[in-house]
């Protein structure tokens, strides 16, 4: 087996904790972070925290993006959810499945990840570990630091290129030890405990039951729309997102493109649409509507810029349906 591991980096406590301790016995590491369509903008924090607590530890860093395959298993996790659509178990199977594929190009011996025995109740209770590497097809390659002496002893172990007697006996939700070995380590660069991930969020998690229920087609963009601005479902061929500040007005500004069609108001404050699907006379109108709605304006004037870059002025009477009733 090779001296060498691939060490999943959070950009958290424990995972920069967990790598230091198999550094300390003389093991290359190379990091590994994953990123996530659905990642909360603390999680996108996070990828870039991974960075500085890799460039810390002194380890070179990869990050990997989870990709339109991950969609998949969101959609249908063999597991199931958690409380909202979060599929805990099947995303880490994922990832371990993904980083057992970079393993082998970097010719690295096994894994080191910054689990915790009983730490997280849907992916860290000993059952769920132990489902997990097996069905990550890694069995006894990974090596949990803070918790090692928990479980049996891995291959690393056992072959004597990890000595377990340097490893740790975590377990539970409390984490004064870790804080211990942070101070003697001296450790700065490492994010705060804590989820941040949009699929634990119900709100989140509501507008993507809506995006599954009626997005067959769909592209990464549609993805990573989801998590900007106020959505509206039209018709179930048709949904607009509107922003909430200027902020979210410039994001959707930067990221339209085909096949959405772009509105915005004319003369009175209020926030910009991308709109997905009919563009005809009557959805043209709930749209202004809802522009109007959440505006300064009362009788607006909807700019329509086409995909060809035309664009054309539509003045709507407000209607006084609320607009509500088809948020998702």
């Amino acid at each position: 087996m090779n001296k060498k591991a691939i060490s999943l980096i959070s950009g958290g406590l424990d995972s920069a904790l967990s790598t230091k301790l198999i550094l300390d016995q003389g093991i290359e590491v190379v990091g590994l972070h994953f990123t996530s369509p659905f990642s909360s903008r603390r999680e996108r924090q996070e990828g870039l925290q991974a960075v500085r607590t890799a460039n810390e530890l002194g380890i070179r860093l990869i990050l990997k993006e989870k990709g339109p395959e991950y969609i998949d298993v969101v959609r249908n996790p063999k597991h199931g959810y958690g409380k909202n659509m979060n599929p805990c178990i099947d995303c880490r199977i994922f990832m371990l499945k993904k980083t057992g594929e970079i393993m082998a190009e970097e010719g690295a011996g096994f894994v080191v990840t910054g689990e915790v025995l009983g730490q997280r109740p849907m992916s860290q209770r000993r059952q769920t570990i132990e489902l997990i590497e097996r069905e990550s097809g890694l069995e006894s390659l990974i090596i949990r630091p803070l918790s090692a002496k928990h479980f049996e002893p891995t291959k690393p172990e056992v072959e004597g290129i990890v000595d377990r007697n340097k490893l740790s006996d975590i377990a539970g939700r409390g984490r004064s030890i870790q804080y211990d070995l942070v101070a003697h380590y001296n450790l700065k660069e490492f994010g705060c405990p804590g989820g941040g991930c949009l699929l634990t969020d119900a709100a989140f998690s509501g507008r993507l039951r809506d995006f599954f229920a009626y997005e067959d087609d769909f592209t990464m963009l549609d993805v990573e729309l989801l998590n900007t601005g106020r959505h509206f479902r039209l018709r179930s061929d048709t949904k607009i997102i509107i922003g909430r500040n200027k902020q979210e007005n410039e994001r959707l500004r930067s990221l339209w493109r085909v096949p959405y069609t772009l509105l915005y108001p004319v003369g009175f404050q209020g926030p910009l649409g991308v709109l997905k699907g009919d563009a005809g006379t009557e959805i043209i109108a709930m749209a202004a509507n809802i522009i109007a709605y959440y505006g300064k304006n009362r009788s607006p004037v909807i700019t329509i810029e086409s995909n060809d870059g035309s664009l054309s002025r539509h003045e709507v009477v407000r209607s006084d349906e609320d607009p509500e009733r088809y948020k998702v």
